[in-house]
């Protein structure tokens, strides 16, 4: 099969609305920007479309094309890419390229035929399911009796599981052979505490230890209750601030939520000193680079207090991020929940790898840095680290 012929064979299968889902990979360049890409069919407004799925390193972004636009998107796709899996409705594809154009062509029928969902709001799988009691979902108020999500709660239900997404995805960097150490600094009401318990504890069967730590005397100790009532032997609050818990000495998981302005600088450095695997920040309130911001060139814009207030928030957590790769650390930015539930919905998520930074990186980071005229509290936090 040549080149030319693999495409087509593709092509025709698509066009004739087979595609069930495909994914696109190996770039030809180290240096382009998209890693992978995925494909799904789906329907807006009557009209077959393919959705694109384009996977940078640290964001994805997507683009709905119709389907008598996609030859050429398929076309641009294998400039750039040497590999494909492709699941049609009654076959599965493999294509591997040569550097020179070579195609090694693997293809299986399926006995059963796959099913292709249009939806454009398909049905959510959880981790957790909709429709199955977790006792201490019940005893939080976000279940019935019954084990039914009430109306009221469906936001947090909805973010308790996107939460246990980036938990799951965090299990290949804890430790297997030894119990495993999470802190959560400023818990609160613990929905995503004991939601991280009861998944990796009771779901995954994990030797785990968990900590959560607030300063509100009144929440721990309710907190405390339910964990004694739901027989949480390895789950504890206490009442207590990031800068004066000092009873570790190692930690696998810190996970901040919420903490207001450089607590959450604060947190972040602890855990890197700690040398924890795995990070899950939820900033809030980010006013530090706010009150530093001295950019005439960015005048136009920063003289609106609103718009000067959001770019301080995501330049404030472009830095963090930076921050933690500078020192070891593979972090993105992510989306939380969405944002027409609330505008504190960026995660930054990190990784320790102990990859050590090039001079490019840390001669961007730098130039940033002084363009803003920002001295961030966590790169003097971990100064000794850069």
């Amino acid at each position: 099969m040549t080149f030319e012929e693999m495409k087509a064979q593709l092509l025709e299968q698509i066009l004739q609305q087979q595609l069930v889902a495909a994914t696109i990979s190996q770039p030809r360049m180290k240096s382009n920007e998209v890693k992978r890409i995925k494909l799904k069919p789906l329907k807006l407004k009557d009209a077959y479309h393919i959705q694109i799925e384009y996977q940078y390193e640290r964001i994805l972004k997507h683009e709905n094309v119709h389907l008598t636009d996609f030859s050429t998107k398929l076309e641009a796709f294998f400039e750039d890419f040497r590999q494909a899996h492709v699941d049609f409705i009654g076959e599965k594809v493999q294509v591997q390229l040569s550097k020179k154009n070579k195609v090694l062509w693997k293809s299986d029928n399926l006995a059963v035929p796959k099913q292709v969902n249009l939806s454009h709001n398909r049905k959510k799988n959880y981790l957790l399911d909709d429709a199955t009691p977790y006792p201490f979902l019940i005893r939080l108020g976000v279940q019935t009796e019954e084990g039914k999500v009430k109306k009221q709660k469906y936001d947090k239900f909805k973010q308790i599981n996107r939460f246990i997404e980036f938990i799951d995805d965090a299990l290949a960097y804890l430790p297997k052979d030894r119990p495993v150490r999470i802190l959560d600094f400023g818990s609160g009401k613990s929905y995503l505490t004991f939601a991280l318990y009861h998944y990796l504890k009771i779901e995954k069967g994990l030797d785990i230890r968990v900590t959560g730590l607030d300063l509100k005397k009144e929440v721990i100790e309710e907190c405390s209750r339910i964990a004694q009532d739901l027989g949480y032997e390895q789950l504890e609050f206490l009442v207590g601030d990031i800068n004066d818990y000092n009873d570790e000495s190692t930690v696998d998981m810190v996970v901040t939520l919420h903490a207001c302005d450089v607590a959450t600088d604060m947190a972040l450095s602890r855990a890197v000193k700690w040398g924890a695997s795995v990070i899950l920040s939820v900033p809030c309130c980010q006013h530090e680079l706010n009150q530093q911001l001295h950019t005439p060139a960015l005048d136009i814009m920063l003289q609106h207090g609103l718009v000067r207030e959001r770019f301080a928030a995501l330049a404030t957590d472009s830095i963090r991020a930076e921050i933690l790769s500078l020192v070891g650390y593979e972090a993105q930015l992510l989306e939380f929940i969405d944002m027409e539930n609330t505008p504190k919905n960026i995660l930054i998520r990190a990784y320790r790898t102990g990859k050590k930074p090039s001079l490019e990186q840390r001669a961007e980071y730098d130039a940033f840095v002084t363009l803003l005229n920002a001295k961030p509290f966590l790169a003097n936090e971990l100064k000794s680290y850069l």
